[in-house]
């Protein structure tokens, strides 16, 4: 047999996106016409919105008084993923009666495998039109992606495209490099630093990350952007091999009496999710296809499939279920069962290794993780309750006053918010190693005069030498100073300095710090 005759088509991918999902179910479940603009917010900022309430100025992100003062007939209602995915199951049931073998990713956003349907319907385009028909007899609006690849369909879909066999990556290229982190079912929450980052380099399209080679891109980042470096070069996410799935990991629970009651099923599904999690952390896996099967008193038997970018904890295996519970006992979908669910099982479709789960040392799955904190707990108790320590990410403008030390058994609470806004900020890649005590430094620009940061937040010279202690080193770049002005209410805590990034000779980076004792290193990067 020749290369040609071994090579196998790819599996082309169907996906089917329904665009501002949660305003979609918001409006739906207050009833309100689709010409009413409509604002989903969490945090009290808006995180959707409908396309009338988005003509009248409303973006995500907003303040929800900003929004209601930019449109003020906009209905306004608080998050609610269970209301979400309650709502899509109406929207998945008449998908699935159409073409069998549907894959939720999230609410509002579902994929399948294009060959049974495009056999059944002839072609893709007819297989794409019958979809677009079944959603919109549900009352809901959708548009179709085809690719040869699930993320490639994803981002095509919101296109409303069909991307011929074999052109993902011609079709990726001329994308903003914000399409990688658009869209949470298929990147992991740290993909929109990611993409920050690529922009301050200068790379502004997927085509031009792509472009860059897979070595360098493995030596410098984690998984998760190797993973978006695939993608945009079009290639499959996830290896043609799959880790073969251990037995025995599929978990079930009779149920008696019969659960009708969506809070009676949630709290079964949450002590299955348990269990399931138990057995896959003694196997060493974790799950990212996950198949949720019910079977009722009156002999139905109801399926769905979760698909998910990263692995599953237990805690998002949990919500899944309740969910998909949900929306099966209280939805609107024709499927709902006549009686109640006597059987619930949980069987992973796919698993990868554990280790690709990158939670921390107390949020994994396994049992490890209880006996490190039974172990810092013992230490705890011989040490005193303030020997033990935990970092936690806090906010502030440098890396030394972002970490913050708490006990081990409290709560893991900033004394600052992280998230606020800083100005003057270090930007990121923060350094791998903070010095607490930072060591004093001299730096000198070409002619030996000591370089330092003026009244205006700028260097007096170009620095060309750095001596620490009897070792100096040629600069051969730098970034900043950003200025540092804070507490200047409070004559005790007052601080007027600056920080700058070097470049030194033999590819070493450090963060320094000018103050009023002159220059010192803050950080070391990798």
């Amino acid at each position: 047999m020749n290369d040609s005759s071994s090579r196998r088509a790819p599996a082309r991918v169907v996906a089917l996106w329904c665009p501002d999902w949660p305003a979609v179910a918001a409006a739906t479940a207050a009833e309100l016409p689709a010409t009413v603009p409509v604002a989903v917010v969490s945090a009290n900022r808006v995180v959707a919105c409908s396309a009338s309430a988005r003509a009248a100025g409303v973006r995500r992100g907003l303040r929800r008084r900003e929004a209601q003062a930019r449109c003020p007939e906009l209905h306004v209602a608080r998050s609610d993923p269970d209301l979400e995915a309650r709502t899509f199951e109406a929207v998945v049931a008449a998908i699935d009666a159409v073409a069998p073998g549907v894959e939720v990713l999230r609410p509002g956003l579902v994929v399948l495998a294009a060959r049974g349907a495009v056999r059944w319907f002839g072609s893709e385009e007819a297989a794409a039109e019958a979809l677009i028909d079944a959603v919109a007899a549900t009352g809901v609006e959708c548009q179709v992606g085809v690719a040869d690849e699930l993320s490639t369909a994803v981002l095509a879909a919101r296109r409303n495209a069909l991307v011929p066999t074999g052109r993902g990556a011609e079709f990726l290229a001329p994308l903003p490099v914000s399409y990688l982190a658009v869209e949470p079912a298929l990147a992991a929450p740290r993909r929109a630093d990611t993409v920050d980052l690529l922009r301050r380099l200068g790379i502004r399209t997927i085509g031009a990350f792509a472009a860059l080679s897979p070595i360098d891109v493995a030596s410098r980042f984690d998984a998760d952007v190797v993973a978006a470096h695939r993608s945009a070069r079009g290639l499959p996410e996830r290896p043609p091999s799959g880790r073969p799935i251990p037995p025995d990991l599929t978990v079930e629970q009779p149920c008696d009496p019969p659960v009708e009651r969506v809070d009676a099923a949630a709290f079964a599904g949450r002590a299955l999710a348990e269990l399931l999690h138990t057995r896959l952390a003694a196997a060493g896996v974790a799950c990212t296809r996950l198949l949720v099967t019910a079977r009722t008193g009156a002999g139905e038997e109801l399926a769905r499939t979760w698909r998910c970018a990263e692995p599953l904890t237990p805690e998002g295996t949990a919500d899944r279920v309740r969910w998909q519970l949900d929306g099966w006992l209280t939805g609107r979908n024709t499927n709902r069962p006549t009686a109640g669910i006597v059987l619930l099982r949980l069987e992973p479709v796919e698993v990868v290794a554990a280790g690709a789960l990158q939670l921390g040392l107390w949020g994994g799955v396994g049992d490890e993780d209880e006996r490190a904190r039974r172990a810092l707990v013992r230490v705890q108790g011989l040490l005193g309750g303030d020997a033990v320590r935990i970092g936690v990410l806090g906010g502030g403008r440098g890396p030394t006053e972002r970490i913050v030390l708490v006990p081990v058994g409290d709560e893991a609470i900033p004394h600052s918010d992280p998230d606020a806004p800083w100005p003057g900020r270090l930007p990121p890649p923060a350094p791998a190693l903070v010095l607490h005590t930072p060591p004093a430094i001299r730096l000198d620009d070409d002619v030996g005069n000591p370089v330092s940061v003026t009244e205006r937040g700028l260097l007096s010279g170009a620095p060309a030498r750095l001596r620490w202690g009897s070792r100096s080193w040629t600069v051969i770049g730098w970034a900043g100073p950003w200025p540092v002005d804070e507490y200047w209410w409070d004559p005790a805590a007052a601080r007027c300095a600056a920080r700058l990034q070097v470049l030194l000779e033999e590819s070493r980076a450090l963060l320094v710090f000018f103050g009023a004792d002159g220059w010192r290193v803050e950080g070391v990067y990798d």
